[in-house]
């Protein structure tokens, strides 16, 4: 994933074992103002700032800071005014394909019998600098990134087990991504052994252990029952988290030793502005400067966090992508899936032909509620959901916008409600059963579950507003039974 903010995307965020990066843990302790350290005289900012300097970067406006509410960020040592340029990073700073190319890897991409993605480009060059240590051209930078990250790709079984089965399901699909991502370039990494003073296979590596189930895996030891290498660093995920969720958008020009689009650039210094859903900025590459910049369209006082805003993302894609959550997200809504529409209206005996008529026209993905109340899209799918099979020929014209009868209406708005509160059942579940593993972890798992624990703690929140909007909706009768017109319904649990 890469930003363009407030384009496509975020950065980074998502990190652990790096001050300041502590799983995103954005505490929400209103009750304390928030602190700040300034960083700027570590060892490795120190080298950081050189080594931009030396490629003609300089910041009189931020320092890197480590605050008490997000971690890592950048404090402002001016106040920045409305219409402000805040960072603007020459192209000699930013790690792109074109670096790549020019390096000691670039003979070896070139001449490869298939043309190699940017996003692999990246990552294999990340692993080879840090395999490299300090006589890296890029140690400084790599140097300063996250060790770990909190996004799926490192998640625990059992963190993964207490996800919202949506997000869980496209967690899953991200691993496999990057499995294969791994497994299909093999051949490639051995063919860069000349460069490597370790066998490529000791180099490049995913993660060398077993779960004892099947669909995850980790990167270090948790209480739970699973079996694998304790506190490993595995170089190819690592590099994928640090290119997939620290990367700024950039286009560039097409590559013939390249495949697909490569619009990727890591920009250091900058990538540690962090994420605020309602701050505005305009970022992009100058052709002008030749600079990356970003100019901040509100302003920050002196001595605060300056942000920025990866794009209109509600949590669970915060999570997926970056790793963190954002509290109070006006983004954020909780994902309905088919799976859950199908058991909460299993007594409908017309419910398969109606579901297959959904899917038909794209109306099974995408059903949301928000602190709003149930989206349209959701609505729209439930008052179809309310017709008789003898209404088929109307069907069509409900999802079209056309008006249900006002029986349906209700009980369209009925069911959304036991949407919401089977959703937050299974939410209070999951918090349940993150508060008893919080118990018998170590600190890396720990890192995973805090993250997980603020979103199911902010879509709790969500799902109480929802519930009220929808219990305002209602002409609720004195029993909760069906409403007449479901001439195909026998029972809804």
């Amino acid at each position: 994933m890469v930003w363009g903010v407030p384009g496509p995307g975020g950065v980074m965020r998502g990190c652990s074992r790096r001050a300041g990066r502590a799983a995103r843990k954005r505490r929400q302790k209103c009750e304390c103002p928030i602190q700040s350290v300034s960083l700027c005289h570590q060892p490795q900012y120190v080298r950081l700032m050189k080594f931009l300097h030396r490629r003609g970067f300089t910041s009189a406006l931020l320092q890197p800071a480590l605050f008490t509410d997000t971690g890592r960020g950048l404090q402002t040592l001016k106040t920045i005014k409305p219409g402000q340029l805040i960072v603007s990073l020459p192209a000699s700073c930013l790690l792109t394909t074109s670096t790549v190319l020019s390096s000691y890897l670039g003979h070896y991409i070139k001449s490869w019998k298939h043309r190699l993605s940017p996003l692999l480009v990246l990552c294999v060059y990340l692993v080879s600098e840090r395999h490299r240590g300090e006589t890296s051209d890029w140690f400084p930078y790599v140097d300063v990134l996250p060790t770990s990250y909190t996004c799926p790709a490192y998640f625990t079984q059992t963190v993964l087990a207490v996800l919202p089965a949506d997000v869980q399901r496209r967690a899953l699909e991200q691993r496999e991504a990057l499995q294969e991502l791994h497994s299909s370039s093999q051949d490639f990494f051995r063919s860069l052994q000349p460069v490597l003073s370790q066998p490529a296979e000791e180099v490049f590596t995913y993660d060398a252990f077993r779960c004892s189930h099947t669909h995850t895996h980790t990167h270090t030891h948790t209480c739970m029952h699973t079996q694998y290498v304790s506190d490993s660093f595995f170089p190819t995920r690592w590099a994928w988290c640090s290119v997939n969720t620290r990367s700024v958008f950039m286009s560039h020009p097409c590559n013939h030793f390249l495949s697909g689009q490569d619009v990727y650039a890591l920009a250091p210094f900058l990538d540690l502005l962090n994420h605020q859903p309602d701050v505005q900025v305009k970022a992009g590459f100058s052709d002008v400067t030749g600079c990356y910049e970003i100019r901040s369209v509100s302003g920050t006082p002196r001595f605060q966090q300056a942000f920025i805003n990866y794009g209109s993302h509600d949590n669970q894609r915060l999570l997926l992508e970056y790793g963190f959550v954002a509290p109070g997200n006006p983004h954020s809504v909780v994902y309905v899936d088919a799976d859950l529409l199908c058991e909460v209206l299993k007594g409908d005996r017309s419910l398969n032909q109606k579901m297959k008529f959904l899917k038909e026209n794209d109306f099974v993905q995408n059903l949301t509620v928000s602190s709003d109340g149930p989206s349209w899209r959701l609505m729209t799918a439930l008052r179809l959901l309310s017709m008789p099979q003898t209404l088929y020929h109307q069907w069509r014209a409900v999802l079209l916008g056309q008006a249900v009868c006002e029986d349906g209406e209700e009980w369209s708005v009925l069911m959304a409600e036991r949407l919401c509160q089977r959703l937050l059942r299974d939410t209070h579940a999951a918090l349940d059963k993150i508060s008893e593993l919080l118990q018998q972890c170590d600190q890396s798992v720990r890192e995973q579950l805090d993250v997980v624990h603020s979103l199911r703690q902010e879509e709790t929140c969500l799902l109480g507003r929802c519930l009220e909007v929808l219990r305002g909706m209602m002409r609720r009768p004195e029993e909760e039974e069906l409403l007449p017109c479901q001439p195909d319904v026998d029972a809804v649990s």
